[in-house]
């Protein structure tokens, strides 16, 4: 357990109080990771924040819009008077307001895309990395997509956006790892989440998709949890720049 052991470390994990996010601070608390519980909504934030609580782990809750520079400014300066550091930097928040062809998308939808997938990953990197740096340890996980491999007729700008967050962690590797910070990236494939509910509910999209997957089933939030500990743990620690594929195995088939 030594290897996975978060005790004493500080997690922040955008869009946490539902889906892949709250999997991933639920699992973190229960590896001893104190988490910052944050998303728009202050009251779920409190809820998800005491439930971890309820069941022994430390968490805070800090409402935060990532599509608003000033409130993720004071995300992290609430982080760090609370909590003094922060260790474990988590992007898994996501917007994806176009379903549809590109050629259809609104200017103001694909600005939100980018602006909201990649941008405010940036920002928080930004203003995370100074304090890991002059400590001299830290991990960043983005949350992309193996929607970043791989073109979509339907799906186009989010698509860009998760190739762009794989693609910001090979630069922040080279960038940070002088100073032993790591960045890394988790694709998931469909996962079972509000967030993927257009797609899962679809029963002939969802049929076909678990029939292309070698384990037959389409992913919980839980199943992406467990590679974020190893990435924020010792465990993961000579290890950066890279994206891990969690998908049940749809790439590795060639199509999906």
């Amino acid at each position: 357990m030594s290897l996975f052991d978060l005790t004493g470390k500080v997690a922040v994990i955008t869009g946490s109080t539902k889906g892949i996010g709250k999997a991933i601070a639920e699992e973190m608390a229960a590896h001893g990771a104190e988490v910052v519980i944050t998303s728009r909504k202050g009251d779920v934030c409190d809820e998800v924040a005491q439930s971890i609580r309820d069941k022994g782990g430390k968490a805070v809750a800090i409402p935060c819009n990532i599509s608003h520079k000033d409130q993720m400014e004071a995300l992290v300066a609430e982080t760090l008077k609370l909590c003094d550091k922060i260790d474990i930097l988590v992007c898994n928040a996501a917007a994806n307001p176009h379903y549809g062809p590109s050629m259809t998308i609104p200017d103001e939808a694909f600005e939100k895309v980018l602006d909201v997938n990649i941008k405010s990953n940036h920002w928080l990197v930004q203003m995370v990395a100074p304090d890991m740096v002059e400590r001299k340890d830290g991990a960043i996980i983005i949350v992309s997509s193996i929607g970043g491999y791989r073109g979509s007729a339907t799906l186009g700008a989010y698509c860009i956006s998760k190739a762009a967050d794989m693609q910001m962690v090979r630069n922040l590797a080279a960038e940070l790892g002088p100073d032993n910070i790591r960045a890394n990236c988790i694709a998931p494939g469909l996962v079972k989440t509000d967030f993927a509910r257009t797609l899962w509910e679809n029963p002939g999209l969802s049929e076909k998709r678990i029939n292309e997957t070698p384990l037959r089933r389409l992913g919980e939030p839980r199943d992406i949890a467990g590679i974020a500990v190893y990435l924020a743990s010792q465990a993961g620690s000579w290890t950066t720049g890279q994206t891990f594929t969690v998908d049940g195995g749809v790439t590795s088939m060639g199509n999906g």
